[in-house]
């Protein structure tokens, strides 16, 4: 990640629960499902945290294997956070990483090491501190 301060603008109208999203020249939605009173238009928040992360952690197993010049053709991150009413003793989010290529078990482990030094990683693994003004 680049030492450039991450900024995100987000913009919530009257259109129930479709928010926009705009960050560094791009812009999405995130919205609710039809059941809980949304369009179902856009991810809900939490899947787009899991987005953030199992992305961070892509990018990140790739820039490593391509520098070592390692023989990695894909990668899959698959991500499940627990339910909302488990959260009250911590967040747990399960992340299983799928390394494809003719990779051999020292480059698999070396890749699931980095893996975990993602930014987004780091950043969920310590203490967050929201400032609201």
């Amino acid at each position: 990640m680049s030492k450039k301060q991450i900024t995100a603008v987000i913009e919530l109208d009257q259109s129930r629960y479709k928010t926009k999203i705009f960050a560094d020249g791009h812009f999405i939605y995130a919205d609710e499902p039809e059941e809980l009173g949304g369009t179902n238009e856009g991810m809900p928040p939490g899947a787009l945290l899991l987005a953030s992360l199992g992305s961070c952690t892509a990018i990140t197993v790739r820039m490593y294997a391509d520098r070592k010049e390692m023989p990695l053709t894909a990668i899959t991150v698959n991500l499940t956070i627990c339910p909302e009413d488990e959260m009250n003793e911590g967040t747990v989010i399960e992340r299983k990483i799928e390394l494809h290529g003719d990779l051999d078990d020292e480059q698999r482990k070396r890749l699931m090491i980095i893996a975990d030094k993602c930014p987004i990683h780091k950043m969920l693994s310590n203490p967050i501190k929201i400032i609201s003004k």
